[in-house]
């Protein structure tokens, strides 16, 4: 079991950037394959981006070339930067820890953070 605490949610106008951080305990980010997951109101939790302990990442479509996610051992961190930022990215963002990368489906990850909002908004 590992606590994950997201942080660098804020608001931002559409076409900004910006890297959200996951934060883990001294000695375990390394262990752990990560994913970053958002729920938008009235709408399930889906699927961000997985990083491997590699820091090979993998993405949905509809991030794919505009996120971008990596990870820092050394920090026990995990970094989500985002670009080109849309209305529809709007939602609360969460990572967790997983058995594997590749996969994102809410119900194969079992240690999840709190949670930082990010409202893209003119």
């Amino acid at each position: 079991q590992v606590q994950l605490v997201e942080s660098g949610g804020t608001l931002v106008q559409p076409g900004d950037s910006l890297t959200l951080a996951c934060e883990a305990p001294k000695g375990t980010a390394s262990t752990y394959v990560i994913a970053w997951f958002r729920q938008a109101p009235g709408r399930e939790r889906e699927g961000v981006s997985s990083v491997c302990l590699g820091g090979t990442a993998y993405y949905r479509d509809y991030v794919k070339g505009r996120f971008f996610a990596s990870r820092d051992n050394a920090r026990n961190t995990v970094f989500l930067q985002m670009t080109s930022l849309k209305p529809g990215d709007t939602a609360v963002y969460y990572c967790a820890a997983g058995p594997a990368c590749g996969v994102l489906n809410t119900d194969e990850y079992y240690d999840w953070g709190q949670g930082t909002q990010v409202t893209v908004s003119s």
